[in-house]
C-alpha cells in the first residue's frame, strides 16, 4: 500500500522567527496590520507498506535525524493511506 506523507515543520514558540517578523514589516509598509505570523516548511512524500503504524515511526525517525532540529523546531506528520488521499495539487 502507498502512504502520501505529509510533514509540517515550525519553529517552537519561544525560538525567534526572522522570516515572520520580516514578513510582518513588509506588510506592514503595504499598509497591512498582521500579527502573530508564523512560517512552516511542509515537505510531501510518498511511502510504500503496510503498516500506517510502522511507516509513522519511520516519518519521525527522519524528522529527528534529518528534516529537522528537535531543539528548535516541532513538527506534525500526516500519514493517508493513498486510496483515501486527495490529491488537490
Amino acid at each position: 500500500m502507498i502512504f502520501d506523507i505529509e510533514v509540517k515543520i515550525f519553529l517552537k514558540e519561544e525560538m525567534l522567527n526572522p522570516e515572520a517578523t520580516t514578513i510582518e514589516r513588509s506588510l506592514d509598509l503595504l499598509g497591512y496590520k498582521v500579527k502573530n505570523t508564523k512560517t512552516i516548511d511542509i515537505i510531501k512524500f510518498q511511502m510504500d507498506g503496510k503498516d500506517i503504524e510502522k511507516i509513522r515511526e519511520s516519518v519521525v525517525d527522519m524528522c529527528e535525524r534529518l528534516l529537522c532540529n528537535p531543539v528548535i523546531h516541532n513538527y506534525k506528520i500526516s500519514v493517508i493511506p493513498q486510496e483515501y488521499s486527495f490529491n488537490g495539487d
